[in-house]
């Protein structure tokens, strides 16, 4: 193409008339699920374990993802080369081993115990009496679960403005209206099964453009070449330093550590399925990825300075030659796609976030002991998304250029706070109470230390040292502190 060439993108009649149809399909979905989800709690926060391994494969790998794949791994590659791969392999190599190992634990003591919720395991397996447990969990997912959902409302509107021509703040109120519709009629049911369908879009998307876009540039080794004519080393995986290879493969330390994520584990009809969901999980995820690292790489080649996509952004690179290579149906299929990355992570958030007030605050806590109705407390829980998307947007829409860093912040604090001290709970019989809340306070206070330091952020993501010190807390402090009474009752439910 030429150099001088400025990408606009363009609004195609066709492409907007694919996305409706895309978008009419989630809302369909919802409806579709309404009457399921309304018959209880455990059926409108985990599907009342009745999920396919099909289903729970797709909806756990696509929920972790969110717009970060499409739009940041995307640009990543563009602008680093061939090592983003690195941050792909992360988070593949640590979900293999959460589907294999952590994820049937997991499942087995939620059923024996009721436990519809991340905090209700932590409850249980703890014998949090009082509720100062359940109460500090629900405080973390909070702060970290609204910062997260603005900043995918914001990603949804930075997609309307360059896809469709909408101002960015119609483009978020719009992300937030159809997230909630179908989120509120249809609970889990329906966000698995929009994950589930979103995913095919995903893959399909990620994996036909870069084919299209390396055919139309001469071939894989063309592209290469050319590549490496740019920039030596740039199409070469290893081109890293020690530290940044660390940095990318610790992204994966935070998927232990998001609740969104262990819901879907938590949700499987027939546990003793999770292989088989793992070895589909991973070639999702591993296709996702590629994909992505390929789209950056091709774009590179079509565009050589950042200056030549839509407003100068690397984050417009994957629509941007989704429009240069495939049919305006084809563009509103993309454009679907990174729609459905946003809505597969956003809907799974409010979820979880609305469970920790419904069912950890206002049913375990508040209304302990008293008997409340199963079709009262999904009417709350519907309230309370409607609650917590409206905070979202507000802050998304008062916060547009600021709510990205949140981001990050979300998945190295829910990470480093929740990622160790539930795999100690699962694996080690001395962890305890008193052990649980050293890692919780640890993981969220070196997260956010770290990040505020900046010799210590341009070093090293801070995940990783919030991770280690608050797995090293949570241990120290259990070594000295007494085990609950139930221990051995616990890990045989874990060993089933």
């Amino acid at each position: 193409m030429d150099e001088t060439q400025v990408i606009s993108i363009a609004v195609d009649e066709y492409a907007v008339g694919a996305f409706i149809g895309y978008l009419l399909i989630l809302v369909g979905i919802g409806i579709y699920s309404s009457r399921f989800s309304s018959e209880g709690i455990s059926e409108f926060f985990i599907g009342g374990r009745q999920i396919n391994r099909f289903v729970v494969a797709l909806s756990a790998v696509v929920s972790g993802r969110s717009a970060w794949l499409l739009v940041g791994v995307t640009g990543m590659a563009y602008a680093q080369g061939a090592s983003a791969v690195w941050a792909v392999m992360g988070y593949v190599i640590v979900e293999l081993f959460l589907f294999l190992y952590y994820a049937r634990r997991l499942r087995n003591f939620s059923e024996t115990y009721n436990c519809i919720t991340v905090p209700d395991f932590f409850a249980e397996r703890f014998n949090d009496k009082n509720g100062y447990l359940r109460i500090a969990l629900v405080v973390v997912f909070l702060i970290f679960m609204v910062s997260y959902v603005s900043a995918q409302f914001v990603a949804g509107g930075k997609a309307f403005a360059s896809s469709f021509g909408l101002t960015q703040t119609n483009g978020i109120i719009l992300t937030a209206v159809v997230i909630m519709g179908y989120t509120v009629l249809g609970g889990f049911l329906a966000v698995s099964l929009t994950d589930m369908f979103q995913a095919i879009f995903m893959v399909f998307a990620l994996v036909v453009l870069p084919f299209i876009a390396i055919w139309d540039a001469g071939g894989l080794p063309q592209v290469l070449s050319q590549l490496n004519n740019m920039e030596a080393g740039f199409a070469d995986p290893l081109a890293i330093g020690f530290g940044g290879l660390l940095g990318f493969l610790g992204i994966g330390l935070g998927s232990p550590g998001n609740p969104h994520i262990l819901s879907r584990y938590m949700s499987i009809d027939d546990p003793k399925q999770l292989r088989w969901s793992a070895v589909i999980g991973t070639i999702w995820n591993v296709l996702m990825g590629w994909g992505a690292i390929f789209i950056g790489l091709a774009g590179r080649v079509y565009f050589p300075e950042a200056e030549l996509l839509p407003a100068g952004d690397t984050e417009n690179l994957y629509p941007a030659l989704a429009q240069e290579h495939l049919h305006p149906i084809m563009f509103g299929v993309v454009v679907a796609s990174i729609f459905a990355a946003i809505m597969s992570t956003a809907d799974s958030q409010l979820l979880v976030a609305a469970s920790s007030v419904v069912r950890d605050l206002y049913d375990k806590i508040i209304k302990k002991g008293q008997k409340i109705t199963q079709r009262k407390l999904v009417l709350y829980s519907r309230i309370i998304v409607v609650v917590l998307v409206a905070i979202a947007l507000v802050l998304s829409l008062i916060a547009q250029e600021l709510v990205f860093w949140l981001v990050l912040f979300a998945w190295a604090g829910l990470g480093a706070a929740i990622g160790p001290t539930s795999i100690l709970a699962l694996y080690w019989k001395g962890t305890t109470r008193m052990g649980i809340f050293a890692g919780l306070i640890t993981g969220t206070v070196v997260t956010i230390g770290w990040y505020y330091s900046p010799v210590l952020k341009d070093n090293l993501y801070e995940l990783i040292p919030a991770f280690l010190l608050s797995f090293l807390a949570t241990w120290i402090v259990s070594v000295f502190t007494q085990k609950p009474d139930n221990i051995e009752e616990a890990f045989v439910e874990f060993k089933k």
